[in-house]
């Protein structure tokens, strides 16, 4: 193989190494060819395998990453002996063809130059949601998002990276990730089903890293590079992927922009019961790095110098996969923002999510996902029957509650964007919150009503996720009941009328949220 890559490397720019790849960038083209490896996990030893596994790269990568792939080139050597892609003579490897994207716009080297940011993230949150809304599912992909399953892929890491980890003066650090993980899956193994069950396990990416997505101003992220070698490594709770990126905005040394993102893909999918599994994941995903990390080191071509960054590499992902699953610090609070329909609730609370970059949970959104329509569909016009019923609001406001148990029990504050119109509402937000111990603060937004008539009236006129109509104001405002039963430590509210950075400042005064630092 020496010869081969010597001669693509010549007619080359640029050559990239990997652990399972050479990769040769010439102009606007890209060509992958598979080094002929087998680690277990992945088998590229053979010809045959490896022109199946670029076919099979090109097939799946089209998802996520439309007219990147261009397709499977033959890498031939002529009568000269020299090796080029497509040319003629005996085929000798495969290699795939891609078209060059832009580095100013992959996501981890814009993060270095500080160009990345919240609305990145959330725009790839949406991507994402929508990708695992369609990704394949079946009762064969839901076996492998069981908890035997994952244990399988869990222990196999320990087997192949334990030693090596360990030689890094990581041995105690390595002991505790192990039994962590491990102890997760047996006390959990009824969630994990419970995902399975309900259509959380997907054929996704499987690689889902900062360096594998591109961010065009203007244009759907695009993410390369999925798993094609071993489809039990892509077959995995969509939660799996996710926390692979978000895992690697940590390493980052950006917990902001992770809990961001985070917040947004659960919101775009509305599945906040990801939050009891995803700091499991996280730590899977830091060990895994570590162990394709270590991987590396066995090359005998690396300098001195790489070799230290790479060992310092290593440790750091193993730290931080043991940082995933330990206790978060901080105290966690429920914050309830309501008040009248119009008042601007869905955006002050939206504004305070950002702010805390903690997840916002919407009732209007949990309605409409309950009754499996899209968030700007509108359900039933009439007031209080069919989908606003006193029982289908009951229902809702109990799996809004639920949704928070499950981001609260993770350790992480929550808004919760409703409009508390009753007190038994705002009172069994209050029971959740002394249950698990949590600081509980209800804002209530309040203005004028010819603002709120405006409003009424200028939403009626485009789509919105909120049916809260004009013709409605009238009864809900007979229908809401006074806020009689908070003290002023739990209870604040904020003039709406005003523009929302005032609101904000407001806020900021009562230290409900942190001042901005712009």
């Amino acid at each position: 193989m020496g010869e081969l890559v010597s001669d693509l490397e010549a007619s080359s720019e640029e050559l990239i190494e990997t652990h399972i790849s050479w990769v040769f960038l010439r102009g606007g083209e890209v060509f992958k060819v598979k080094k002929p490896v087998n680690f277990g996990f992945l088998n590229f030893s053979e010809l045959s395998g490896r022109r199946l596994a670029c076919l099979a790269e090109v097939q799946l990568n089209a998802r996520l990453a439309p007219n990147v792939y261009i397709g499977v080139v033959p890498v031939t050597r002529g009568v000269a002996g020299l090796h080029t892609f497509g040319g003629s003579g005996e085929v000798v490897d495969h290699a795939v063809h891609m078209r060059r994207l832009p580095d100013a716009a992959r996501a981890d080297l814009r993060l270095e130059g500080g160009q990345l940011d919240g609305a990145d993230l959330e725009a790839l949150a949406g991507t994402l949601a929508r990708f695992h809304a369609q990704a394949a599912t079946s009762v064969e992909i839901a076996e492998y998002g069981g908890a035997d399953a994952i244990a399988r892929n869990v222990k196999e890491n320990f087997e192949q990276a334990r030693a090596v980890l360990r030689q890094l003066g990581s041995d105690s650090a390595e002991r505790e990730v192990e039994e962590r993980q491990l102890a997760f899956l047996r006390e959990h193994a009824d969630v994990i089903a419970r995902r399975a069950a309900t259509g959380r396990v997907r054929d996704g990416h499987g690689d889902l890293r900062l360096e594998h997505v591109y961010l065009v101003d203007g244009a759907e992220p695009v993410v390369i590079d999925c798993i094609e070698f071993n489809q039990r490594f892509r077959f995995a709770d969509v939660c799996a992927d996710v926390a692979f990126l978000s895992m690697d905005l940590a390493w980052h040394e950006r917990p902001d922009l992770k809990e961001r993102f985070l917040a947004a893909y659960a919101r775009a999918s509305q599945d906040y019961d990801m939050y009891a599994v995803v700091d499991f994941y996280e730590s899977y995903r830091a060990y895994v790095r570590a162990k394709v990390t270590a991987f590396s080191l066995a090359s005998r071509s690396l300098s001195f110098h790489e070799r230290e960054l790479l060992e310092s590499h290593a440790r750091r992902y193993l730290l931080l996969s043991l940082a995933a699953e330990r206790p978060r610090l901080g105290s966690p609070q429920l914050i309830a923002v309501g008040g009248i329909i119009g008042t601007g609730k869905s955006s002050v609370a939206g504004a305070m999510g950002e702010r805390l970059a903690v997840p916002v949970l919407s009732s209007d959104e949990t309605r409409k996902a309950l009754h499996g329509v899209a968030p700007m569909t509108k359900l039933s016009q009439a007031p209080w029957q069919a989908q606003y019923s006193p029982a289908t609001s009951a229902a809702v406001y109990d799996e809004v509650l639920r949704r928070a148990r499950v981001v609260l029990g993770s350790g992480r504050s929550l808004v919760i964007d409703a409009s508390f119109r009753s007190q038994a509402h705002r009172a069994a937000a209050r029971r959740l919150a002394v249950e698990l111990g949590v600081a509980f603060r209800f804002v209530e937004c309040r203005a004028s009503e010819h603002i709120v008539r405006a409003r009424l009236k200028l939403r009626s006129e485009g789509p919105s996720v909120s049916d809260g109509s004009l013709a409605l104001f009238d009864e809900f405002v007979a229908r809401y009941e006074p806020v009689t039963e908070l003290g002023s430590a739990e209870h604040l509210r904020v003039d709406t009328g005003r523009p929302l950075a005032a609101t904000l400042a407001e806020l900021e005064l009562a230290e409900v949220i942190p001042r901005s630092s712009s």
